[in-house]
C-alpha cells in the first residue's frame, strides 16, 4: 500500500469514528428531552403552524396578483372588497404564524433551562462519586469549565440551534410542496442549485467543526491556568514570577486565539456564501421563469399543465427566498451545533468517568448496651459505635445474619505496597499497627509516604498489595462512607465553605447542637476569637474564610473534627499554621480531644509528637525507625539527628 493510500485509509477511519461519536453524542443529548415530551409536542405543532403559514402566505401571492390585482387594473370602477378580503386572510395566516413562533420560543426557553439544570445536577452528582485521583490529575479550572463554557454551548444548541433546524426542515418541506404546486421545472432547478450549495457549505463547515472542538479544549486549559494562578497569586508576587506567569498565559491564550480565529473564520464566511448564492438563485429563477413565460412554454405543476403567469413567477420568487432562508438559518447554526457537540463530548467524558467503586458490605451503626451487656443497634446517635458485619455459616458464602463488632480503632497495615503510578512505588512492604487509644506519629522528609498512609486508611486510594484491617475487618469490606465517617481528619490545607462559622463547625456532624459546636470550639481554643467576630458564631464566611488568619482557619477546622467525635483521628500537620504560643494552648485541647482515640499524627515540628505512644520515621517509603521519643533519642539514629538539629527535615 502506498503512503498516500495509507493516509487516506487513516483519514477515512478517523472520519468514521467521528461520525459514530457524533451520533452517540447526539443520541445522549436527545435523551434529556424525554422529560419534556408534552411541551416539545406543543413546540412541534407551533413550528409546523409557523412554517405552514409562511408557505401558504406565499401561495396567496399568485392568487392575489392573477385573480385580484391584474383584473382590477383593467376595470374602470374597481371593486376592492375582494382584494381586502384576500389581504385579511393573508393577515390572519401571518398572525397565526407569529403567535405560533412566540409560543414556540417561550416553551423552548423553559425546556432548555430545564435540561441545563438536569445536566448540571447530573454532572455535580456524578462528580461527588468520583475518586480523589480524578481531582488530583485534572485541573480544577478545566473541571469548572464543564459547568460554564461547555454547558453554555449546550444552551445555544437546545434553545436556538435545534428548534431552528427543525423549523427550517419543516419550512423546507412546506415550501418545496408549494413550489411543486406552482412549477415542477423551476422546483427541480432550485433543488439542483441547493445541492451544489450544500456541497460548498459542507466543506466549509467541516473545517469549522475541527477548530471549534479544539477551541473548547483550549478554553478549558486557559480556565485551568487562570484558576491556578489566582490561587497562587501571593506566591507569584513573593517570588517575582509575574513575567513567567504572563508568558505561560500568553502561550495558552495564543493557542486559544488561533483555534477561535480559525473556527470563526470558516463559520463567518458561510453567511456571505449563502446570501450571495440566494441572490443568484433569485435572479436565475426570474430570468428562467421570464424566458419560459415569454416563450409560452408549458408549465407542469401539481395542479396540472398550464402556462407560467406573472402571479406564478412572483409567488415562486417569494418561495425561492423562503427556500434559501431555512438553509441559511441552518448554516448559521452549524457553528453552534459544532461547539455544542464539542462541549457535550467534554461533559459526557466527565459523566463517563468511572465512579469510585465501593463493594463494602460492612456498615457503621450506632449501638447501645442492653441490661445483659449485649450490643444492640440504635436508631438514634448514642456516641457508641459498632461495625455491622454480615455473618455467614461456616463453609457458606451467603450471609445469614449480622454480627456487631465494637468500634475500637485498632488499625493494622500488613506488607502494604502502593504507588500512585504503577511503576513507581511510594510505600514498600509497609507494616505497622495502632492499638485502640494509641497515638502514632509519622515523621520523615517530604515524599517519604506519611500522607499516603492516611490516604490508604481512608481509601482515597486502594493498596496494590498487602492488607489494611480496621478492628480485624479488611477496610475493602467496609463501605467507604462508613469508613470515613469513623475517621476524623484535620488537614494542613484548610477548606472552609461559604456559610456561618457555626455551619462550618457543624460540617463535621450535621446533627450537632449549637451547644456541642461551641464546646468543640472551646476544646480547640477557637471560642475566644470567634466571639470577637462581628456576628460571633453567626458570622458568614466566604472565599474560603479569606477574612481570617491561617491559624484561625485551622482552629475552626480542628473544632469541626472535634464535633464529629470520631474514634480515630488523623492529624496531617494540623498545627503547622498556628504560632508557637497558640500551638501549646491548642495542643492541650488536642490532647483532650485525642483521649481514648486512636490517633495518627503527621508532623514536621517534632516537639508536637514527643508524647506519642510510638513514633515512626519514614524514608523512601519504608519505616527505618520506630519507638517512643525516649527510645529513639537513646538509639541516636535518624530521629535523634532530626530532633537535635543535626539533620534537617525537608
Amino acid at each position: 500500500m502506498s503512503r498516500r493510500n495509507e493516509n487516506l485509509g487513516k483519514s477515512a477511519i478517523k472520519g468514521m469514528k467521528g461520525m459514530i461519536n457524533g451520533k452517540e453524542t447526539f443520541r445522549r443529548i436527545l435523551s434529556y428531552f424525554k422529560k419534556y415530551k408534552i411541551r416539545l409536542f406543543i413546540v412541534a405543532i407551533c413550528i409546523f403552524v409557523s412554517a405552514a403559514s409562511s408557505a401558504v402566505s406565499s401561495l396567496f401571492i399568485k392568487s392575489l396578483i392573477d385573480d385580484y390585482i391584474e383584473p382590477l387594473l383593467l376595470e374602470a370602477a374597481p371593486d376592492f372588497s375582494g382584494l381586502a378580503h384576500m389581504l385579511c386572510n393573508i393577515a390572519i395566516i401571518l398572525a397565526a404564524g407569529v403567535i405560533a413562533a412566540f409560543l414556540m420560543n417561550y416553551l423552548m426557553v423553559t425546556v432548555s433551562q430545564g435540561i441545563l439544570r438536569d445536566v448540571r445536577n447530573e454532572m455535580f452528582e456524578h462528580m461527588q462519586s468520583l475518586p480523589i485521583k480524578y481531582f488530583d490529575t485534572n485541573s480544577h479550572g478545566d473541571i469548572m469549565s464543564h459547568y460554564t463554557n461547555d454547558t453554555d454551548t449546550l444552551r445555544q444548541l437546545i434553545s436556538q440551534a435545534l428548534p431552528q433546524m427543525f423549523s427550517s426542515a419543516l419550512t423546507l418541506i412546506c415550501v418545496t410542496a408549494s413550489m411543486l404546486y406552482l412549477s415542477v421545472w423551476l422546483t427541480l432547478f432550485a433543488i439542483v442549485f441547493v445541492v451544489i450549495m450544500f456541497r460548498i457549505v459542507g466543506m466549509v463547515a467541516g473545517k469549522s467543526g475541527m477548530y471549534f472542538k479544539r477551541q473548547q479544549e483550549s478554553l478549558g486549559k486557559v480556565n485551568g491556568y487562570v484558576e491556578e494562578m489566582i490561587n497562587g497569586q501571593k506566591v507569584i508576587k513573593v517570588f517575582c514570577h509575574e513575567e513567567e506567569t504572563k508568558a505561560g498565559f500568553d502561550e495558552l491564550n495564543e493557542e486559544l486565539c488561533g483555534n477561535m480565529t480559525s473556527a470563526n473564520r470558516y463559520a463567518n464566511i458561510l453567511m456571505p456564501i449563502m446570501g450571495n448564492m440566494g441572490y443568484l438563485l433569485y435572479v436565475l429563477i426570474a430570468v428562467i421563469g421570464g424566458a419560459l413565460a415569454i416563450a409560452g412554454a408549458p408549465n407542469l405543476s401539481l395542479a396540472g399543465m398550464g402556462v407560467l403567469t406573472l402571479g406564478t413567477i412572483a409567488a415562486f420568487l417569494q418561495l425561492s427566498r423562503n427556500f434559501i432562508m431555512p438553509i441559511s438559518q441552518v448554516s448559521q447554526q452549524i457553528n453552534s451545533v459544532v461547539m455544542a457537540f464539542a462541549g457535550a463530548e467534554r461533559i459526557f467524558r466527565l459523566l463517563d468517568e468511572e465512579p469510585e467503586l465501593d463493594e463494602g458490605k460492612v456498615t457503621l451503626v450506632s449501638v447501645e448496651k442492653t441490661a445483659d451487656g449485649m450490643l444492640t443497634e440504635s436508631l438514634h446517635r448514642t456516641g457508641s459505635w459498632a461495625w455491622k458485619k454480615p455473618a455467614s455459616v461456616e463453609g457458606s458464602a451467603e450471609a445469614t445474619g449480622y454480627e456487631l463488632v465494637p468500634l475500637r480503632g485498632h488499625v493494622i497495615l500488613t506488607d502494604v505496597d502502593f504507588g500512585y503510578l504503577p511503576d513507581k512505588k511510594v510505600l514498600q512492604d509497609m507494616t505497622l499497627y495502632a492499638k485502640p487509644g494509641q497515638k502514632v506519629a509519622f515523621v520523615g522528609p517530604t515524599g517519604a509516604g506519611k500522607t499516603t498512609i492516611t490516604n490508604l486508611i481512608n481509601r482515597f486510594y486502594d493498596i496494590q498489595q498487602g492488607s489494611i484491617t480496621y478492628d480485624g475487618i479488611d477496610v475493602r469490606d467496609i463501605r467507604k462512607a462508613d469508613l470515613r465517617h469513623s475517621l476524623g481528619m484535620v488537614l494542613q490545607e484548610v477548606n472552609l465553605f461559604t456559610g456561618t462559622v457555626m455551619e462550618n463547625i457543624r460540617y463535621g456532624n450535621p446533627d450537632a447542637t449549637d451547644e456541642e459546636c461551641i464546646a468543640a470550639a472551646k476544646l480547640a481554643n477557637a471560642d475566644s476569637f470567634i466571639r470577637l467576630l462581628p456576628q460571633g458564631y453567626d458570622t458568614v464566611l466566604s472565599g474560603d474564610g479569606s477574612g481570617l488568619s491561617q491559624g484561625q482557619r485551622q482552629l475552626i477546622s480542628i473544632a469541626r473534627a472535634a464535633v464529629e467525635d470520631p474514634p480515630v483521628m488523623i492529624l496531617d500537620e494540623a498545627t503547622s499554621s498556628i504560632d508557637t504560643r497558640t500551638e501549646s494552648i491548642v495542643q492541650r485541647g488536642m490532647d483532650r480531644l485525642m483521649e481514648g482515640r486512636t490517633v495518627f499524627v503527621i508532623a514536621h515540628r517534632l516537639s508536637t509528637v514527643r508524647n506519642a505512644n510510638v513514633i515512626m520515621v519514614l524514608e523512601g517509603g519504608c519505616i527505618i525507625e520506630r519507638g517512643t521519643h525516649e527510645e529513639l533519642i537513646a538509639a541516636k539514629g535518624k530521629y535523634y539527628r532530626l530532633y537535635t538539629g543535626k539533620a534537617e527535615l525537608d
